[in-house]
């Protein structure tokens, strides 16, 4: 069994001495692993950092085998962010996303294209990285099934001053829809229902604890894909300390 492919690597974990365990979502073939023998060796390392797009070879005996990567780097993308600790760090925790929710092996070729977008803004320097961020994960939660419904109260149907989210459902509510229900519910920062508004750090730590709800909810099955968004819940503490 074998394939070729373009990826983008989401995390590398020492194996033995001297060859890694490397976790990539190919354009193809989903998020996928393999063992690249000799990874770990100095020339090898930094063509495995996070976030950097390779073309990969794939082989096992099995399907269903780990088998082995043979890589090639072909944009070090990490290497531009290295001077930019919020940018990294966005870039990591997106790369945490994906490696703890997306099932192994299951294409997602809308998913690879939007991670791919977001690593060429944040080498770009968008001014707004931390909603460039929020979006992208407002993306994949609809990506994956679990898109959230901010067009109109649940309640009253009303589309103006949406104020809260249902952590059941996903679809806003108005502070009149909410009533006395309102503590029970989520804060919607008014960024992800108006393009216009202003969007501090403050507006950026409510979404993500919003998105973050739901990815918790629904898109983590093991205690291991919980330890694999440690990443995420760094760059959360991160803007809120800027607040």
């Amino acid at each position: 069994m074998d394939f070729t492919d373009t990826a983008f690597v989401l995390s590398a974990r020492r194996h033995g001495e001297g060859d890694i365990i490397l976790s990539c979502l190919t354009r193809d073939h989903g998020r996928h692993m393999g063992l690249v023998r000799g990874g770990a060796s100095r020339r090898q390392r930094p063509g495995v950092e996070i976030g950097n797009a390779i073309a990969v070879m794939w082989r096992a005996r099995l399907s269903e085998q780990l088998g082995n990567f043979q890589i090639e780097v072909l944009k070090a993308h990490a290497a531009h962010l290295m001077d930019d600790p919020d940018r990294l760090a966005a870039l990591g925790a997106a790369a945490a996303v994906i490696d703890a929710t997306l099932p192994e092996r299951e294409p997602h070729t809308d998913i690879y294209e939007d991670f791919g977008g977001l690593i060429t803004a944040l080498v770009a320097g968008e001014v707004d990285w931390g909603l460039l961020y929020l979006r992208w994960e407002l993306q994949v939660l609809a990506d994956l099934g679990f898109g959230l419904d901010l067009s109109s109260c649940a309640v009253t149907g009303v589309k103006e001053g949406l104020a809260f989210v249902s952590p059941k459902t996903g679809r806003a509510v108005t502070a009149l829809g909410a009533g006395r229900y309102a503590e029970r519910l989520l804060p919607l920062p008014p960024v992800l229902c108006n393009l216009d508004a202003p969007a501090g750090p403050t507006d950026i730590v409510q979404g993500l604890r919003l998105t973050g709800h739901f990815l918790h909810a629904h898109l983590l099955d093991s205690p291991s894909a919980e330890k694999r968004l440690q990443a995420r819940d760094r760059l959360v503490e991160r803007v809120a300390g800027s607040t």
